[in-house]
């Protein structure tokens, strides 16, 4: 199995050494996170201590995406984050940031990821969305970036004929039971929910045809981060292996842990529909959603991947 990394930027003064950590690595971390399935194994790394055993104190922070914890990460008041493949391509090529991706976290699986509808809308098809408000977590994200080609083979011109919204992740759910918007891209466990609670439906499954299995979420961390801290990163890197692997392996103890950091409750976590945990950051996958990217006219030029791929060799 390929060694995954979790660790972030530089900066930070004051840290205190945790049992374990050498005299010359950074012991006390905050990894940004995104309060879904995604962020099953940093949790399970730090329930069952796997942290404490490198050395490492670990804290998180529930973020809505990485353009909003940016400051944070260049000052090193946070050290990692957990964000969208599309998002993290998104802040390099515009050179706010640079970072380089530390380990894989989630893949697209079928009935994970996908446009909802409130009981009794109007919506019965993609091509009903024209002229309709579609919620997402980030304008130039995941969610834009998988709908917008299925939007395409339903003949909708995704730049004219749909209005995206930015809604936050737990605004999810009562954005579209209000009805602020039309449809809500969401990603389960709140498909779930919204199923349960709303008597919501999946308009269209995002993970399916031209985006099936596509690469989600990953974490990533400045490139001055990872050149000063290669220990840490090491460290780090072990510790989220271990979770990595049982959450690839084991679904019960995704299951387990989503009730204690999202809003999930314990007998919708049960019976979502799961994505896929890879255990190998692999630049090849990756690259599909940097050219899918392209395509899609939310990067201006092709992006090498294998560039941002952090080895221990540089």
């Amino acid at each position: 199995m390929a060694t995954l990394v979790a660790t972030g930027c530089s900066g930070s003064t004051g840290q205190s050494a945790s049992p374990g950590a050498s005299s010359d690595m950074k012991a006390d971390l905050l990894i940004g996170q995104y309060p879904g399935a995604d962020s099953a194994p940093l949790f399970i790394a730090m329930e069952r201590g796997f942290f404490k055993e490198e050395g490492l104190n670990v804290k998180q922070e529930a973020i809505q995406a990485p353009q909003a914890v940016l400051g944070k990460l260049s000052n090193g008041t946070m050290d990692v984050v957990l964000g969208s493949y599309a998002t993290i391509l998104t802040i390099q090529e515009a050179g706010t940031e640079k970072f380089k991706y530390i380990a894989d976290s989630y893949q697209g699986a079928a009935g994970a990821f996908g446009v909802m509808v409130k009981k009794g809308s109007t919506v019965k098809q993609v091509s009903d969305l024209k002229g309709k408000k579609i919620g997402v977590n980030a304008l130039k994200g995941l969610g834009v970036l998988t709908m917008n080609p299925h939007m395409k083979i339903a003949g909708l011109d995704p730049t004219k004929d749909i209005t995206y919204v930015e809604v936050p992740t737990t605004n999810w759910l009562s954005s579209l039971d209000k009805g602020d918007v039309d449809a809500v891209w969401m990603t389960d466990p709140y498909v779930s929910q919204a199923k349960k609670e709303l008597g919501a439906t999946m308009l269209l499954d995002t993970m399916s045809g031209p985006t099936d299995g596509l690469p989600i979420t990953g974490w990533a961390a400045t490139e001055k981060w990872v050149a000063e801290n290669p220990k840490t990163l090491a460290a780090f890197q072990r510790a989220m292996a271990k979770a990595q692997n049982i959450a690839a392996t084991d679904r019960a103890a995704v299951t387990k842990i989503l009730p204690t950091f999202t809003k999930i409750p314990a007998e919708t976590a049960s019976t979502i529909n799961l994505g896929n945990y890879p255990t190998t950051l692999s630049a090849q996958r990756i690259q599909r959603v940097a050219d899918l990217m392209l395509e899609a006219d939310m990067l201006k030029q092709k992006l090498d991947v294998n560039s941002m791929i952090y080895s221990a060799q540089g």
